[in-house]
């Protein structure tokens, strides 16, 4: 994902109310932007943290500006969620995720089969059955380099994973990819001490027959990029 304009740096001074963000720029001038993150953001909100922002260059917009970025002690974390379905759709379509790449036809917000909701990426026309693909994004992390995911409880995130499950019975390829948008990330866990009952319906799923991936992510002010896959730990610590 090229990123042009680069995105531009600031100081992080808060984040409140979601999904706002005050910065700092360089001349000591104050700017307001959006958040796209509904999360805790746990280690990447630190006021003070060096901040990546982007400009949509939309006067239309009531906040024109994205807060995209934020460095961490543990390294750089991609803040934006909304960007981590495309990393995933071209990652698979470039090939980068080889457990899921070969197929020629590749979707965005589909329907899932049991018209409860949709899935991030539909895949089509491949060396397999047909795959539905849910994609979470992960920024939570320690400093043993593990990831975590959800950052805070997620009744939503526990449905997607049901969804998974159903998918699977009805003769699908059912799959859960971690965008893992944190440079210091080696490992991709689920979150058992913040929200055990995901953790177990994770368990539960694989068993199930729904695969489980994590993808690396490289953060730079001119592109972010898949660089490949990381392992996945299900089992509490």
């Amino acid at each position: 994902m090229i990123l042009n304009p680069p995105l531009m740096s600031a100081t992080l001074l808060r984040r409140y109310k979601r999904f706002l963000a005050d910065l700092e720029l360089a001349d000591g001038s104050r700017l307001t932007v959006h958040c796209p993150n509904t999360g805790a953001m746990t280690g990447c909100a630190e006021p003070g943290s060096e901040a990546w922002y982007s400009d949509s260059g939309n006067d239309k917009r009531k906040y024109r500006h994205t807060l995209e970025v934020v460095s961490s002690a543990l390294g750089r974390v991609g803040v934006n969620t909304g960007r981590a379905n495309a990393l995933i759709a071209e990652a698979i379509e470039a090939g980068v995720l080889g457990a899921l790449s070969g197929y020629d036809v590749i979707r965005r917000e589909v329907k899932s089969p049991d018209g409860a909701g949709r899935f991030d990426l539909f895949l089509a026309d491949g060396p397999a059955e047909d795959a539905f693909v849910e994609v979470k994004s992960m920024t939570l992390a320690d400093s043993d380099g593990a990831g975590y995911f959800p950052d805070a409880v997620s009744t939503r995130a526990l449905k997607h994973v049901a969804s998974l499950v159903d998918a699977k019975v009805r003769g699908f390829r059912a799959a859960l990819v971690f965008c893992v948008q944190h440079t210091g990330v080696h490992e991709a866990r689920p979150a058992w001490h913040i929200h055990p009952e995901y953790a177990e319906a994770l368990v539960a799923a694989q068993a199930n027959g729904v695969e489980i991936y994590a993808a690396a992510c490289e953060i730079e002010r001119h592109r972010i990029e898949i660089s490949g896959s990381l392992p996945v730990c299900l089992q509490p610590e």
